[in-house]
């Protein structure tokens, strides 16, 4: 009997050694697997928790405050015009129709912990109100008002509130009052709509990121502008037109280098030589999209000459064949087959440069701007910036908001990836 074999498959002998290597296959397998399962779990875990922090955030907490619309409360005539209740102290008038509902309030500090249950934004809204609606002068209303962060952080649990007074975000009486208004049913939630059409407040319940994603989008048409004509040029010349010498391979070697180069340097960049030398202005969706765009170059490049070289010889040579021109060939029938992965790489590489904090805060994209933008000379802010502002602040009802915008800038990010998938799928062509 020769000792070599072990065991038998299929009436053959089977070798220690070959035993020895399927072992290890199987154990290389079940490593594998667990990598996958646990890189899997991690980001499920991630989401998972982003998901239950921030889904909360697109509701906001709303009170039914009754308003009297008394002429004499508001200062007016009775037939006002439209200056007259355009100066009207709308928070005199809401807080002397909190007095009237509330008369067992007493002491000025109770009436400002009853004011501070409601938002800031108050008399706003009933200033809005009342000038798209004059008659309702002299009459009394119903009106669903914001809350105060801090009363909507109890609401949603977000906040303890069974912990001692002095470390509670709301005071035993304003307690009391949230939980009598929701015996009442005086409180409800309500989609919240601001969220995406609002700017950055210094009130979390009044925060959007409205500004940040106009601020985002034009910096990424800043970026796509530059980079991708720049970009397939500079792809089409080194795979079509560049000699193949020492030069030629340095310049590919800077470019795949450039590609791993960390973002904050071309920050530093844009920093020395578009703020300081050329003087742009600070802090805009042009100078933010200029430095994005050197970071997005590579990856375009890249991209496009790997897209390029996949188009067979025999399209060239058919295409010279026939008479046309060495541009005619690249133009006409080399770039059009090679534009799916021209745009897919265009598209990873914008939205890389979408997630990208560290080169927008170096040129000043992370001012308080409470206007949306208009144009791209118009100091803005970004989603990852505005993401990294609200994670600094020390409210706690930025924590849902900061959750909220990871959740908004994945959405985006998702979706962009899923373009470039789709275009990949439907444009490209097998040989």
């Amino acid at each position: 009997m020769n000792r070599g074999f072990s065991r038998t498959t299929g009436g053959k002998p089977l070798s220690s050694l070959n035993i020895r290597r399927q072992r290890a296959e199987r154990r290389f397998r079940r490593i594998g697997l667990f990598g996958v399962g646990l890189a899997l779990a991690s980001v499920l875990f991630l989401l998972g928790t982003i998901f239950s922090s921030g889904y909360s955030a697109f509701w906001r907490l709303h009170f039914a405050v009754d308003i009297d619309f008394d002429p004499v409360l508001m200062n007016v005539s009775s037939d006002p015009s439209l200056e007259e209740l355009r100066d009207v102290n709308y928070l005199a008038l809401f807080r002397k129709n909190l007095e009237r509902s509330y008369p067992e309030v007493k002491g000025r500090s109770e009436r400002r912990k009853l004011a501070q249950m409601f938002s800031e934004s108050v008399p706003d809204i009933l200033e809005s109100l009342v000038i798209s609606n004059p008659s309702l002068v002299g009459s009394k209303q119903r009106i669903w008002v914001l809350s105060s962060s801090s009363a909507e952080m109890i609401y949603k649990g977000a906040a303890p509130r069974d912990i001692e007074e002095t470390r509670r975000v709301l005071t035993d009486q304003q307690l009391t009052w949230l939980d009598q208004w929701q015996g009442e049913n005086l409180t409800r939630t309500r989609f919240n709509f601001r969220f995406f059409t609002s700017g950055p407040s210094r009130s979390p319940e009044l925060a959007g990121l409205g500004g940040a994603i106009v601020g985002s989008a034009l910096t990424l048409l800043v970026t796509l502008l530059i980079s991708f004509p720049m970009g397939v040029a500079a792809a089409i010349y080194l795979e079509e037109y560049a000699p193949k010498n020492r030069v030629s391979e340095i310049i590919e070697v800077n470019i795949n280098n450039l590609a791993a180069v960390p973002s904050i340097i071309f920050g530093l960049l844009g920093l020395a030589v578009l703020l300081n030398v050329f003087g742009l202005p600070r802090g805009t969706p042009l100078v933010g999209g200029m430095v994005l765009s050197l970071m997005t170059l590579p990856t375009i490049i890249i991209a496009s000459r790997a897209a390029l070289k996949a188009v067979p010889p025999s399209i060239r040579d058919g295409a010279l064949a026939m008479g046309a021109s060495p541009m005619q060939t690249i133009f006409h029938h080399v770039l059009p087959l090679a534009m799916p992965g021209i745009l897919t790489g265009t598209i990873i590489g914008l939205a890389q440069a979408l997630g990208e904090t560290a080169p927008l805060l170096m040129i000043g994209m992370f001012a308080f701007v409470a206007d949306t933008p208009s144009g791209i000379l118009d100091q803005a802010s970004s989603l990852p910036v505005q993401i990294y502002l609200w994670a600094e602040s020390s409210e706690r009802g930025y924590v849902e908001l900061t959750a909220a915008a990871i959740m908004i800038i994945l959405v985006f990010l998702v979706f962009m990836n899923l373009l470039a998938v789709f275009l990949r799928k439907k444009f490209e062509r097998r040989w």
